[in-house]
């Protein structure tokens, strides 16, 4: 009687389920081999990811570009960079500032709504170039505001740019489920 009843469960939401069956799988698979990556770094030793340290460049390269005398350094007692404005320090670039952890929940949302291997990996392709431009930009963005409004460092870094970086993260998937993967079509069909 339970396995029929969970085959009749199981059939009427069928898409709903493969959905959490497809995100969680590939939200797992991403994450432990971020973590793999993560371990390659003796952070005991203040060294910080290849990632996090190609996001401080860019980060000061993009502060520059607004006309900042923008520059990083390492930080001497962890694994992060401090980012300076004029000579003053005004945030840390650490692990978390990467974007990766946002750049897999978006993959792994796009893989649970996935279509043909091409369409799927050329948007989560461009979606993560999206992601991490403007991410890069946040930062510089947050290392301006830090120093021209050190008062709103709270409300900018806890509020304004996660409300913008998930906002388009958010758009991003919209865009996929409503135009690109094909469920709406199949939906209205």
């Amino acid at each position: 009687m339970l396995k029929i009843v969970l085959m009749s469960v199981w059939q009427k939401n069928r898409p709903f389920f493969m959905f959490l069956i497809k995100f969680g799988l590939s939200y797992l698979v991403l994450s432990v081999v971020y973590w793999f990556y993560l371990s390659q770094f003796d952070v005991d030793k203040n060294e910080a990811d290849s990632m996090t340290v190609m996001v401080a460049k860019q980060s000061k390269g993009v502060a520059e570009l607004f006309g900042a005398n923008a520059a990083i350094k390492p930080h001497s007692k962890e694994a992060s960079f401090v980012f300076y404005i004029n000579n003053d320090s005004v945030l840390r670039v650490v692990e978390g500032c990467n974007a990766i952890s946002v750049m897999i929940l978006f993959t792994a949302f796009i893989v649970a709504f996935s279509t043909t291997f091409k369409r799927t990996s050329l948007y989560i392709l461009a979606g993560i170039v999206i992601i991490h431009v403007l991410n890069i930009t946040r930062i510089a963005l947050l290392g301006l505001g830090f120093y021209h409004y050190p008062e709103y460092e709270e409300f900018l870094h806890d509020i304004v740019f996660p409300l913008f970086i998930y906002g388009v993260v958010f758009v991003l998937w919209v865009v996929w489920v409503m135009k690109l993967s094909g469920n709406a079509k199949k939906d209205k069909a």
